[in-house]
């Protein structure tokens, strides 16, 4: 993405969706869901009823940002996978194609390794469909910068003209 807004198209929505829900249950995962790098929430899937999936998402975005800081301080490009293991519930955190963070919170139905093997697969086809979304923003945005330009209408001929 080459700017700070994230812009998901209907079509790409329904395929974030789809691979969503399949992770969440290829994982036994509680919930599984993608976060914009600004901490809003793009799709879900699992029980997020009993979740503040709102302040979860800009928490999530949060402590990428904050790893990202220890990257940099240790040398590092990023840390592009955090797990966090609680009494009941773990939580796994991806950041994809530094676009997008994957959440996936499962309890002890799952396990990490599965988790790390389904997300592993699943970012491949994330990775996709945002590079996808990526150049379908670009492109809107060259056709808009095109016909916003005050010069759209003026031709060589006409300058040439103005000019002579």
């Amino acid at each position: 993405m080459t700017g700070p807004d994230l812009i998901v198209y209907e079509d790409e929505f329904r395929r974030v969706s789809a691979e969503l829900q399949q992770l969440h249950q290829k994982t036994n995962a509680v919930v599984a869901f993608l976060v914009d790098k600004n901490g809003q929430l793009i799709a879900s899937a699992g029980d997020t009823q009993s979740l503040d999936t709102t302040s979860l998402a800009s928490l999530t975005a949060g402590n990428i940002a904050a790893t990202g800081g220890i990257a940099k301080l240790l040398g590092e490009k990023e840390f592009s996978v955090l797990f966090h293991e609680g009494e009941k519930d773990n939580i796994h955190i991806s950041l994809i194609g530094n676009r997008v963070i994957l959440v996936v919170i499962f309890d002890e139905r799952s396990s990490i390794g599965l988790v790390r093997l389904r997300v592993r697969k699943a970012t491949e086809s994330f990775t996709a469909i945002f590079d996808e979304i990526a150049r379908k923003a670009d492109k809107e945005k060259t056709e808009r910068k095109t016909e916003e330009s005050p010069f759209f209408e003026i031709s060589e001929e006409d300058i040439d003209r103005l000019f002579r």
